[in-house]
């Protein structure tokens, strides 16, 4: 029952948290989209938008009182995964669904938020995982 509690508190500060790191990738993608390839600047806009999102995850939404270093390693490996994922749907989408870079993007960040939860949640900022001390 705790965690369901403590799951109910944590959703909306994701989701603050998730607006303001989305707001942050797609500011930036569509800047650096004018001035190199797509793809690329899908990656760097999601990655700068990752950044956003481990500071505020870490210390406010999870509020993951251990080192950010023991963090650290968990959250690239994840949000490695999910760029792949993010860039790939955007990439398609642009192909196959619409040529507009909002509908790709939107997308591309729905599914790539879904995934980033489940694994912030349950391994990146998990009190009970075992990853260094305070």
């Amino acid at each position: 029952m705790t965690d369901l509690n403590s799951t109910k508190k944590e959703i909306p500060k994701f989701l603050v948290t998730g607006i303001l790191a989305v707001f942050t990738d797609y500011c930036s993608y569509l800047l650096l989209s004018h001035f190199i390839t797509i793809d690329i600047a899908k990656g760097i806009s999601f990655t700068l938008g990752a950044s956003v999102a481990f500071i505020l995850n870490k210390f406010w939404t999870f509020e993951y009182e251990k080192k950010a270093i023991s963090a650290i390693l968990p959250f690239i490996s994840l949000y490695a995964s999910t760029l792949i994922v993010n860039v790939t749907l955007n990439h398609f989408s642009l192909i196959y669904i619409s040529e507009l870079k909002t509908v790709a993007f939107l997308i591309a960040t729905s599914a790539s938020t879904v995934l980033n939860f489940i694994g912030m949640k349950f391994w990146v900022f998990n009190p009970t995982t075992a990853r260094g001390g305070k």
